[in-house]
């Protein structure tokens, strides 16, 4: 069985980001940028169930500009064993991503997908759905545990009252939550062998698929700035200015 892997580069989780100056977007220059954290855990899970010889084949994809080739790297120094770049413009939107997926598993004749639940840029939340009901396949979203089984995948979800479990035929699409696994670090002998492993590297013309946007980004902005916290004296102050100042009451 083939694991197809979508990662997707973003700023880094512990980098401040910054709007530039004209309020078109994010300001890239010099920013550290990494593997979306909640992709890196569904690299972990995908070598985790290759290393159980549940797999034959991680493949890693990342759509994006050359330097998306840099998290494809360092998912094969995790331990993937083949890389796809679907080269386009930044900005590919979440039903495009899910095309471009969809033409990769019928290209690759893939099993299982493992995708970050969302990325922490844009924080849509969409692919994974939208991927497993363009390629008709049973879904798993914000799983906390995987365990295959007899050609089926039991996925643990998290659910607002708890957990839910199900099961699912294969091929399948999973979306990893932030408990699913704790991801390895890449060894120096790993990082050096991913350097002679292959990355394919696509258009989505050559899969058919149209990557036009509909959508269009008119300003993005800061969160305003938290005001200072007040003291107040008693109870009745406190009361006067939640009607007063804050308009709650």
């Amino acid at each position: 069985m083939k694991i197809l892997v979508a990662v997707k580069r973003v700023v880094d989780a512990n980098v401040k980001i910054r709007v530039k100056a004209d309020n078109s977007g994010v300001e890239l220059t010099n920013a550290k940028m990494a593997i979306n954290p909640f992709c890196e855990i569904a690299v972990e899970e995908a070598i985790r169930i290759k290393e159980k010889g549940q797999a034959d084949e991680v493949i890693v994809v990342s759509i994006g500009d050359k330097a998306c080739q840099e998290q494809i790297r360092t998912s094969l120094a995790l331990g993937a064993d083949r890389g796809i770049h679907v080269e386009a413009e930044d900005g590919v939107q979440p039903l495009a991503v899910a095309k471009i997926l969809k033409a990769l598993i019928d290209k690759e004749g893939i099993g299982l997908v493992l995708l970050g639940k969302q990325s922490i840029d844009s924080d849509n939340n969409q692919v994974a759905q939208m991927l497993a009901a363009l390629g008709n396949m049973p879904q798993g979203t914000f799983a906390c545990a995987v365990e295959l089984t007899d050609g089926k995948v039991k996925v643990t979800r998290e659910i607002d009252g708890g957990e839910q479990t199900v099961l699912l035929s294969l091929p399948a699409v999973i979306s990893s939550d932030l408990r699913l696994n704790e991801p390895r670090y890449a060894s120096l002998p790993n990082i050096m062998k991913a350097k002679k492993k292959p990355i394919d590297t696509v258009t989505p013309a050559d899969l058919g698929v149209n990557t036009a946007s509909g959508l269009k980004i008119i300003a993005v902005e800061p969160p305003p700035a938290r005001s200072a916290g007040v003291k107040v004296a008693d109870v009745d102050e406190l009361i006067s200015k939640l009607k007063t100042e804050a308009k709650v009451i």
